[in-house]
């Protein structure tokens, strides 16, 4: 292309880019994407499941028991030396003595720290919490498949929001 000469070379170069650019206008209006409206045919919800933890506290009533007033490790102690001097003296020789003296501190023994449980006082209730943990299953809309008609032509896309009757789509034109 031949553009006439008529003044500084920088007017030259700018007169050149002015008429390529008017020379390429029509084809970039071509090439450039528009946007027009499309007709909503029909809107199904994509359903996915989701496996969710949830606590849940627990709580229940135990029952507490406090000792009654006196006791202690003594008498135990007590009643295994009373349940060994008694055997020692229901023994008749020196061997059935010794067997006596331990059976009836044994025995003894026994007798007492069992009596000493049985005279605990109830002191009352506490409450005990637990925490347990549930999967539930949840069900929840993940999107949308929507399908609609532009220009007799049907389409469909997935979008996150339900759409109105009508949704906006870019429409491209390019020469055959």
């Amino acid at each position: 292309m031949f553009v006439p000469s008529f003044g500084t070379q920088w007017e030259n170069t700018m007169r050149r880019a002015i008429l390529i650019a008017l020379a390429c206008a029509p084809l970039a209006a071509i090439a450039a994407p528009g946007y027009d409206e499309a007709e909503v045919v029909d809107v199904e919800p994509i359903i996915e499941t989701v496996a969710r933890i949830e606590p849940e506290r627990r709580c229940w009533s135990e029952a507490v028991t406090r000792p009654s007033r006196g006791e202690s490790s003594a008498k135990p102690l007590l009643g295994a030396i009373i349940g060994g001097a008694v055997g020692n003296a229901l023994g008749h020789n020196k061997r059935n003595k010794q067997v006596g003296a331990v059976l009836g501190a044994l025995l003894g023994g026994a007798i007492a720290t069992d009596a000493a449980r049985r005279t605990r006082a109830p002191a009352g209730e506490r409450q005990v919490c637990d925490t347990v943990e549930h999967i539930k299953h949840v069900e929840r809309t993940a999107g949308y498949m929507v399908t609609y008609r532009y220009r007799g032509e049907t389409y469909r896309a997935r979008m996150d929001e339900r759409p109105g009757p009508t949704i906006r789509v870019r429409v491209s034109v390019s020469p055959a």
